[in-house]
């Protein structure tokens, strides 16, 4: 039942090359229950996948991959007018469509030809020419991974979006798809019929369109436009049409681009063709190593031959990043990438005052080392294609520009005080395609709200930061866009404040102490970012000293020491203390009087404005 060491790439649409640690497939609930049971499963990242076409491995998967072999479709009539018809997570979502427009039963049309499996369709809310499957869903059936139990969501409760759902933020990697249940319409008589292309179709067939008409539209207009899956690999539409603020839109991009494409989204906010902006960027054809830009339709990046995934990433970017320069919008991809690699960077090092202060003359604040100008702390954590900002200093805005952010998904706020919130304003840049949410505790949240209060009116003034408020408990883990956080309660002082793990890595700032419980959170990270203000005490601060006994108890394979004020010393003078302080955390007396020297940390240095901290599946890479 599970396999090892398995080549999963004929499960993927890309045909990039990529293995499995363990790979099982199941065709029931008991199958899946006794797999759960397992301990490749107990002891693995898993990660659940229907017909790969929305996934981007950048390299072998170190975990399990689960895949669903749930098959079946079935019908039962409701009424006159509408029919219900429930088919399994492992049917190909155009064996599903297929099926209903032979049946006459009419909604799905307008998706045919979409790669996949019918379990991905409400986790992505996949969607086509004018459709979407929230407006044809009846009810999603799951398996809940945590309690082991059926469970069932109607379509509201699946929390639907622009190619969203909870299945993709809270609940991503909890549920399973098991079966979706749709309510159709018995007629052969098509009725949507206003996206572009179909508009004119009854003209051009002189009658009335039926559902196998539109059916076979959509198909050749799929296949004109679209690499064949058999032939050419890639993932349909790698990147989301954006949606942005009407207000930006028109006093920015419209400016600029006068007949760029656009569609009305709300009251507010507008859709943009993301395939005419990649286009009118030139970027048609544009290639990296063997991945290139779909000359038919450039929303599609495709594996043209030979492409590996570090191919397709950096063209991904290189298009972001040309789009972005040439009209100011940012473009999300579509695409999921299972990447477990953490990129980390120190944005700012330095404590409240930075360094150098002002009017200061110590040899530290006159220093011409680079690495002795710190900014207020903070840092932006990448992976699995999030962008995680941990606080918003008030020198965001160089820190920003120095290190060429471009995107950022949400914000962890450790707390209120202004050396870690001063920047929030500058966070207006990056709101133009909708609010960003910050995650923080309730006094933090109230805080913010009467500090900032001009960025959390109902009516707030055109071009203000908007944001989403999102409360968290110190105690439970929470997830941002699937990537799962989990919350470290510190003191600073006398002030609780939170400090954050993601995966295995794990940033403290400003703390003095830290409870044994909480410090169990942070046993197995490899790599820990802490505070050590100086070497003289402080009532609300680690010194260095002490923030390396804490190191020594959590025994990361790296730490880094930050919240550096100029009473630290220069980094020269930091890096050849630390050095001989690394020793001595690795040495520890046992009762007898006997020396027994640890493995961790390789070492233990301070951080640095600008450093780059990679962590993959094997290696921790610092430059």
């Amino acid at each position: 039942m599970i396999k090892e060491n398995f080549d999963i790439t004929g499960l993927t649409t890309f045909g990039l090359p990529v293995k499995a640690r363990y790979f099982a497939e199941y065709t029931s609930v008991k199958e899946l229950i006794r797999i759960s049971r397992s301990r490749e499963y107990l002891e693995s990242e898993v990660l659940h996948i229907g017909g790969g076409s929305n996934l981007l491995f950048t390299g072998d998967f170190d975990g399990m991959v689960l895949h669903s072999a749930v098959k079946g479709i079935m019908r039962y009539e409701k009424d006159a007018d509408h029919v219900f018809v429930i088919a399994g997570a492992g049917e190909k979502w155009t064996d599903l469509v297929d099926w209903c427009v032979a049946e006459g039963l009419a909604g799905l049309e307008n998706l045919a030809g979409i790669p996949g499996e019918v379990g991905a369709s409400p986790v992505q809310n996949v969607g086509a020419y004018g459709v979407e499957v929230k407006d044809v869903l009846h009810a999603v059936e799951c398996f809940d991974s945590e309690t082991r139990e059926t469970v069932r969501f109607t379509a509201e409760e699946c929390r639907f979006g622009y190619r969203d759902s909870r299945f993709k933020h809270e609940d991503k990697g909890r549920y399973y798809v098991l079966r979706v249940s749709f309510r159709l319409k018995p007629s052969t008589e098509a009725s949507n019929l206003e996206y572009g292309p179909l508009k004119d179709l009854a003209a051009r067939l002189g009658h009335t369109p039926t559902i196998q008409d539109v059916k076979r539209e959509v198909e050749q207009l799929r296949a004109r436009k679209l690499p064949d899956p058999k032939e050419t690999g890639s993932a349909g539409s790698f990147f989301k049409n954006p949606v942005i603020d009407r207000f930006y839109f028109e006093n920015v991009v419209l400016r600029e681009s006068p007949d760029c494409v656009y569609y009305p989204h709300g009251d507010s906010e507008v859709k943009l063709s993301a395939a005419w902006l990649i286009d009118h960027a030139g970027l048609k054809g544009h290639r990296v190593g063997g991945a290139e830009v779909w000359r038919s339709q450039p929303l599609v990046i495709a594996n043209a031959g030979g492409a590996t995934a570090k191919d397709v990433c950096r063209l991904a970017s290189e298009v972001q990043n040309t789009v972005f320069g040439r009209f100011g919008v940012w473009l999300h991809p579509e695409v999921n990438y299972i990447d477990s690699t953490i990129k980390v960077t120190v944005l700012g090092s330095g404590t409240s005052k930075g360094v150098p202060e002002i009017g200061c003359g110590c040899h530290v604040c006159r220093s011409d080392d680079a690495r002795d100008k710190r900014f207020r702390s903070s840092v932006i954590v990448s992976t699995r294609g999030v962008n995680i900002l941990i606080d918003a200093s008030p020198d965001f805005r160089m820190q920003a520009l120095a290190n060429g952010i471009r995107e950022i998904d949400a914000v962890l706020v450790t707390h209120s005080h202004t050396d870690h919130v001063g920047g929030l304003d500058d966070l207006r840049p990056f709101c133009g395609a909708g609010n960003i949410p910050l995650y923080l505790k309730e006094d933090v949240a109230s805080d913010l709200r009467r500090r900032y209060d001009y960025c959390f009116r109902e009516q707030l003034y055109p071009g203000a930061p908007k944001f989403d408020i999102v409360e968290i408990d110190s105690h439970e883990p929470f997830t941002v866009d699937g990537v799962k956080v989990v919350p470290v309660g510190v003191n600073h002082g006398k002030l609780p404040i939170l400090g954050f793990r993601i995966g295995d890595f794990a940033y403290i700032t400003d703390a003095k102490t830290i409870t044994d419980s909480e410090l169990e959170k942070l046993q197995g990270v490899r790599v820990l970012i802490i505070n050590g203000l100086r070497y003289i005490d402080h009532f609300a601060h680690l010194t260095i000293p002490e923030a390396c006994e804490v190191i020594r108890r959590v025994a990361p394979h790296y730490a880094f020491i930050t919240h550096l004020s100029h009473e630290a010393g220069s980094h020269e003078e930091l890096t050849i203390d630390l050095e001989d302080r690394t020793v001595d955390v690795r040495r520890e007396i046992l009762p007898d009087g006997s020396v027994f020297m640890r493995d961790f940390p390789k070492a233990i240095l301070p951080a640095f404005d600008g450093m780059k901290i990679e962590i993959d599946s094997d290696s921790v890479t610092i430059e």
